[in-house]
């Protein structure tokens, strides 16, 4: 996905649908690809990030969140396919906002949820 494709699902983005979200998400996602929303959603959230992030990165959280997406969530093992692809390509593109500090809340966030993290289930991001 393009950060152009992304910015179309900004309407779909709620701060309310997107804790929702991650409940659900969280067990069956995986801790990478929750750790990767998670990150997306404290760089949305950080007034530092600048507004030609956000609305990519609203984007792909408005996918995440919405019901229906290209491949159903519920398919097992390929249903998250392209909520992920829509996470890395956003990642990909607001790189350069993506700070220690965010990625250290969003860590503080899984070890929450999950207990104990390793840097080796974070990916590319750790």
């Amino acid at each position: 996905m393009t950060s152009k494709e992304l910015t179309k699902y900004e309407s779909n983005y709620s701060e309310e649908g997107f804790w929702k979200k991650m409940q659900k998400l969280a067990k069956k996602a995986g801790i990478k690809t929750v750790y990767y929303a998670l990150v997306l959603y404290y760089t949305l959230t950080d007034p530092a990030t600048p507004a030609r992030y956000r609305a990519v990165i609203a984007g792909a959280l408005g996918y995440l969140i919405l019901p229906m997406d290209f491949i159903p969530d519920l398919l097992p093992f390929t249903g998250l396919a392209d909520d992920w692809a829509a996470l890395i390509a956003a990642v990909a593109f607001v790189a350069g906002a993506i700070t220690p500090a965010i990625k250290a809340r969003a860590r503080a966030k899984l070890t929450d949820w999950f207990g104990s993290v390793a840097d080796s289930q974070l990916g590319d991001l750790a």
